[in-house]
């Protein structure tokens, strides 16, 4: 299973300067138009290809948001099969952002 973060909780960590991994597994067209900054770009369908790109993160806490929190909830589950333990899903995606 994964965890779930609210936006405004999600602000005030990154208002507090926290140390934060980031993924956005929505299509580059969406995350050219808004994103959180700092965040990875990794679309939902390329995350089995590139899992090596997010080993390093692998015993940290993994945040990942899409539009609507339905395909960053698949990511996390995905994740989770990969042996990724820490996974954050943000409600509400980036409607509620």
């Amino acid at each position: 299973m994964f965890a779930h973060i609210t936006p405004a909780a999600l602000k005030e960590r990154i208002a507090a300067g926290e140390d934060l991994v980031l993924i956005d597994v929505r299509q580059p067209e969406e995350h050219a138009e808004v994103h959180i900054p700092d965040s990875m770009l990794i679309p939902l369908g390329e995350l089995p290809a590139r899992l090596d790109e997010l080993e390093p993160y692998r015993d940290r806490e993994v945040i990942v948001y899409c539009r609507s929190g339905n395909r960053s909830g698949q990511a996390c589950m995905f994740l989770g099969m990969q042996g990724f333990t820490n996974l954050v899903n943000l409600e509400g995606g980036m409607l509620q952002w």
